[in-house]
């Protein structure tokens, strides 16, 4: 078998209400859908979120699809060597996500070729489905109340925050405000993407030490793991790596500092599904615990992890998800069925999921009429307003 060729589209997607972060915002998400074509009729499908664009994405695409077309397949390892090395992404990363959707396509060909779900490729199902985090955007402390309130009556068991506001007095009272609407049980994960000193994140973790906080996730820079692990070692909130650990060897490096207690880890930012895979075992041998990471993923690149995670050890905590802010999605079915906050994973062969034409045609037409808005903005660093309903 051999790859024939490989198209792509790009798509924007949106969400129910505006994403706010320390940083910026966004209405949606962009992706860029590709399918591989092979000479033996078999079709892959593969995602790369829009990071840092959707135009790089594309760039890159073109830049590396020449290491796969004319390839076998079944050869992921050889094509990722390949666009590591000689393409470049070895030496300025920003190939990564065009690479994940090249390798997640040429699994979805070689599970449709064996008859298999991806799942029993990557070792066989250690859970049937796996579990997501009810994500909460910035706003005032009542409306970040109320969208926890509904992801508790909709199941949810782990709830995840944007903090790191100008105001960390303000943080506090999200916290509280979130804790409050969930009750005591569920799990409650805060992220300030950065954009915390090192005495401002202890001031503000020791605030929430009542609210029962699961991971604080990167509250200062990634850059400096000396002073993530002087922080860890001062707080009683446990700290998850994120942007300090995009590939393996940056998870290697945390956790010889000692600077977290969990690792996010992501196939995007790493290159392939394998590396996901490699990473979750370093992690365990290490004695931490993984979590998904998510750039902002539509179905196939969700479904598409799922079916590792569901077959590696250490995910033991829920994982990222942008699926229940979306209000639509590309794939068969529209928004993917979260029951009680997890996914099932498909028992189809490969990722197991199909495009749906009609919502590719309308969310690739949107992409090009305001396909810059969708994406992240730069919006001040102050109170964010209540998102529109």
């Amino acid at each position: 078998m051999r790859i024939i060729g490989i198209r792509s589209i790009p798509v924007a997607v949106p969400f129910h209400a505006e994403e706010r972060w320390a940083y910026g915002s966004r209405r949606g998400l962009v992706s860029v859908l590709i399918e591989i074509d092979t000479d033996e009729g078999i079709t892959g499908l593969g995602e790369a979120p829009a990071y840092p664009s959707a135009e790089i994405v594309l760039t890159a695409l073109r830049s590396i699809e020449r290491f796969a077309i004319g390839e076998d397949p079944f050869r992921t390892e050889r094509i990722a060597k390949l666009v590591d090395i000689v393409g470049t992404c070895h030496h300025v990363g920003v190939t990564s996500p065009a690479l994940a959707a090249i390798d997640m396509a040429c699994w979805d060909i070689v599970g449709k070729a064996c008859g298999q779900p991806l799942v029993n490729l990557f070792g066989g199902p250690l859970r049937e489905d796996v579990e997501y985090l009810h994500y909460i955007p910035q706003g005032t402390p009542a409306w970040m109340g109320e969208q926890a309130a509904q992801g508790a009556a909709a199941g949810f068991e782990s709830f995840y925050a944007k903090v790191g506001v100008a105001d960390p007095a303000a943080d506090v009272e999200r916290v509280a405000a979130i804790r409050e609407a969930i009750g005591a049980g569920p799990s409650l994960r805060v992220d300030a993407n950065e954009s915390w000193s090192t005495a401002a994140a202890l001031r503000v973790l020791r605030a929430l030490q009542p609210y029962d906080i699961e991971f604080a996730e990167q509250p200062v820079s990634g850059q400096n793991l000396a002073e993530m692990a002087r922080l860890r070692a001062r707080t009683g909130v446990p700290l998850l790596a994120d942007e300090a650990s995009r590939t393996r060897y940056d998870q290697l490096d945390v956790i010889r500092q000692g600077a977290a207690d969990a690792i996010s880890v992501d196939n995007v930012l790493d290159g392939t599904l394998l590396n996901m895979k490699r990473s979750a075992g370093i992690c365990e041998a290490a004695g931490l615990p993984v979590v998904k990471q998510s750039l902002g993923e539509l179905g196939v690149a969700t479904y598409a992890a799922a079916h590792l995670i569901a077959a590696t050890p250490g995910f033991r905590h829920a994982n990222q998800s942008y699926g229940p802010l979306l209000s639509d999605d590309v794939v068969e079915g529209g928004c993917l069925p979260y029951r009680g906050g997890r996914l099932r994973v498909p028992d189809r062969p490969g990722i197991g999921v199909r495009l749906d034409r009609d919502r590719l045609a309308r969310y690739a037409e949107l992409y090009q009429v305001a396909g810059h808005e969708y994406g992240c903005t730069e919006v001040a660093n102050s109170t964010p307003e209540v998102p529109d309903r």
